[in-house]
């Protein structure tokens, strides 16, 4: 299934895996509800302002990272493929370029393994990004963890 929405050489891939606490519903409503994904995206000390959360192919996802410290980041975001509660697929619009596919599997009724690919196009803008993505995804799942222990289904 995923395969057919993006495909690309493992090289060209960043991958994050968690098992989190949490039904499949649940965690899917955490990504894809705006009032408690901007709870929790971003590496840790991030917050969001969400212009726009259309969620449906061709809808736009429009929104701005505060960091922490100083500095806004504009993020604009497409979705190509919504099915739920097992698929959500967006490209990035605004810089870096590259698209997303995340992906819900049950474990039990209380344990969901979510896939998080970043897909870029070619393996040397992958690994340009790669050894600081990898521990702030680390993070944008822990912050995940946190907001579903507040979340009821």
């Amino acid at each position: 299934m995923a395969l057919e929405i993006f495909s690309a050489a493992p090289d060209c891939e960043i991958v994050t895996t968690r098992i989190v606490n949490a039904s499949i519903n649940l965690a899917y409503k955490a990504w894809t509800d705006p009032n408690h994904l901007k709870n929790w995206w971003g590496p840790k000390g991030f917050t969001n302002t969400f212009n726009e959360f259309d969620l449906r192919p061709a809808g736009k996802w429009r929104f701005i990272m505060h960091g922490p410290d100083k500095g806004n980041y504009h993020n604009e975001c497409e979705f190509v493929k919504i099915d739920k509660p097992n698929l959500i697929a967006w490209k990035r619009i605004s810089k870096p370029l590259f698209k997303v596919l995340a992906t819900f599997e049950e474990v039990s009724n209380d344990k969901t393994k979510i896939v998080f690919k970043m897909i870029f196009d070619t393996a040397e803008e992958s690994n340009k990004l790669r050894p600081f993505v990898v521990d702030k995804n680390e993070e944008n799942f822990d912050r995940l963890e946190v907001e579903l222990t507040k979340m009821t289904e």
